[in-house]
């Protein structure tokens, strides 16, 4: 059977995120959603996703495919439900599809023309941005069981002060030096050749993917996903690191969500909750203005390859775009386009030639090739994001 993640509107929902990404690429508790699903499935997985996207992210279509919504998580329930959908039938959650099974002729069939079976599973899944980090702490304790099952982690050094150690799992490779783990709250997980600095306080439920590292003294909360080759300082809380991202100095990170090639300058901090402690409301790029959360605690939701400099201060609640640069003092501004370079003084528009050679640059200094499609879909989502630009 061939097995396809698909995109459906909620994807707008979670821009900027997914400006460079399908929605099952998101990282949601350890892994990301693809590789949660591929886990289950014991296979790879293809993408039916925005056109422009397709050319990273292609799509493979064989004789009996099964579509997948990659905005919903698996669990034992939902797979053995899709295992059994016969040709032509959909598998859903009241007015969501979660699942359908198309014969290669069918492919472009519309959801209204399946059998709709109802799902008995519940459905752990992302609607819109604050859900990825409101959401995380259970996304993390469902997968650490995931991968954890079944095996026996290395060994806690004992220079560690380790609390509740039967939900700590470490990796081989990883180094964890005089840290304090506790996993009172939540199981902490540490991947293959993390670097646990010392002095370091964890409280789960945590999850450091793999070669990421953790800074001398920094202070690390529950909910907080640390992914791939990051780098994170000071005191992160409920937070969600996507990979190859740095928040490696002193300031505060609270309840936000950070994509790939990112770097937050030293002493950075966002503000999480208002003064007047009202629910946050954040900018929504369908309908171009801030909708309610309906949460109290919101921070900074940034897009791929954006950096602000040292010092900077982000309002509660902030949306920033992709390959933005942000800098200066005093609280920016709540929403912050795409390739917008500057801060509360103003801002002029950062060029996408200039964009492409910087993540050129980061990109080599990880030994990884920058690619033709990689300078591709910048320049895409350059075009893409240019009427946002006006506001």
């Amino acid at each position: 059977m061939n097995y396809v993640l698909f995109d459906e509107s909620r994807r707008n929902n979670l821009l900027p995120l997914t400006f460079m990404r399908p929605v099952a690429d998101i990282r949601f508790g350890i892994l990301t959603i693809r590789e949660k699903w591929e886990k289950f499935l014991n296979c790879k997985t293809s993408t039916l996703t925005e056109d422009y996207l397709s050319a990273k992210f292609p799509r493979v279509i064989e004789k009996e495919n099964i579509i997948i919504n990659g905005a919903i998580c698996p669990n034992k329930i939902l797979v053995d439900e899709i295992l059994h959908l016969e040709a032509g039938q959909a598998l859903v959650k009241g007015d969501t599809v979660i699942a359908m099974h198309l014969d290669e002729d069918d492919f472009e069939m519309s959801s209204g023309a399946a059998a709709e079976i109802e799902t008995e599973a519940d459905l752990l899944e992302i609607n819109y941005t604050w859900d990825i980090y409101s959401k995380n702490p259970l996304a993390i304790a469902e997968d650490f069981q995931l991968i954890t099952k079944g095996r026996k982690s290395a060994k806690i050094p004992a220079h560690c002060m380790a609390i509740k150690p039967e939900d700590i799992f470490i990796e081989e490779g990883a180094e964890v030096l005089a840290a304090s783990l506790n996993a009172t709250d939540g199981p902490i997980y540490i991947g293959k050749d993390v670097v646990i600095m010392e002095g370091s306080n964890l409280r789960g439920p945590i999850a450091l993917c793999d070669h990421s590292t953790v800074k001398m003294g920094a202070k690390i909360y529950g909910g907080t996903t640390v992914g791939p080759h990051s780098k994170v300082g000071g005191e992160v809380n409920n937070s969600v690191i996507f990979g190859y991202s740095n928040k490696a100095h002193d300031g505060f990170l609270g309840h936000s969500v950070i994509a790939e090639w990112c770097n937050l300058g030293a002493d950075t901090n966002t503000s999480n909750l208002k003064n007047t402690y009202d629910m946050v409301k954040l900018w929504n790029y369908p309908d171009e203005t801030f909708i309610d959360t309906g949460l109290q605690f919101c921070g900074l939701i940034m897009g791929d390859h954006s950096k602000c400099g040292i010092n900077t201060m982000f309002n509660t609640g902030t949306v920033v775009g992709v390959s933005a640069n942000i800098f200066g003092s005093g609280f920016q501004r709540n929403f912050i386009s795409s390739f917008k370079w500057g801060g509360v003084t103003g801002f002029s528009t950062f060029q996408p030639k200039k964009a492409i050679d910087i993540a050129k640059g980061m990109y080599a200094r990880r030994n990884l090739a920058f690619t033709d499609v990689e300078a591709q879909l910048i320049e895409d989502v350059y075009n893409l994001t240019h009427g946002y630009r006006r506001m």
